[in-house]
């Protein structure tokens, strides 16, 4: 698949080498009812199958990984802020948060329910354009290695924590909680 180059990474005359990576994610909360998440898997599928070759010609290895966040541990665990996430080498490719209503994520929970929606030449998306996902898997890539790192201590945020209580806790249905 991808071809992996170790150069030197400094001039120390040390063993130490790097490898030309890079790791995309995909973070959702259903791939079965949110028309929100389902849209945004199929135009990132659209972006990769051509960034991939790109990628891989330019000497990096590609992973695309699709994770389906289905508790709030796992949302904890990845650091999970709003559905759908798209990181590349663990940095969120939005550069902020914004939400509104998801009709969809609210019928799964029974409860009100904010989903991401996606900021690019100054109008707002509920499923980003494949322009706007290229440009910012390329910005990552090839642009600055700023991490987007935080001191502040990650805490699920009260929407997602809404979004999990009410899955567990839905009444009516016959799988006490585990559909979807």
């Amino acid at each position: 698949m991808g071809k992996i180059i170790a150069k030197s990474c400094c001039n120390c005359g040390c063993d130490c080498s790097f490898e030309k990576k890079v790791v995309v994610e995909y973070l959702y909360l259903d791939l079965q009812t949110c028309k929100r998440c389902i849209e945004t898997d199929s135009v990132l599928d659209e972006v990769m199958l051509v960034l991939t070759p790109a990628l891989e010609l330019a000497g990096f290895n590609v992973e695309y990984k699709k994770i389906e966040i289905k508790t709030a541990d796992m949302a904890i665990q990845h650091q999970f802020v709003s559905s759908p996430t798209i990181r590349v080498n663990g940095q969120d490719i939005c550069k902020s948060v914004a939400e509104n209503s998801c009709g969809c994520c609210s019928e799964i929970s029974s409860t009100d329910v904010e989903c991401r929606v996606f900021e690019y030449n100054g109008k707002t998306y509920e499923v980003p354009p494949k322009e706007m996902l290229a440009e910012g898997i390329l910005q990552i890539v090839f642009g600055s290695t700023d991490k987007g790192c935080s001191s502040d201590k990650y805490e699920l945020p009260e929407n997602l924590k809404n979004f999990f209580d009410g899955k567990n806790t839905k009444s009516g249905c016959c799988c006490e909680g585990n559909c979807c």
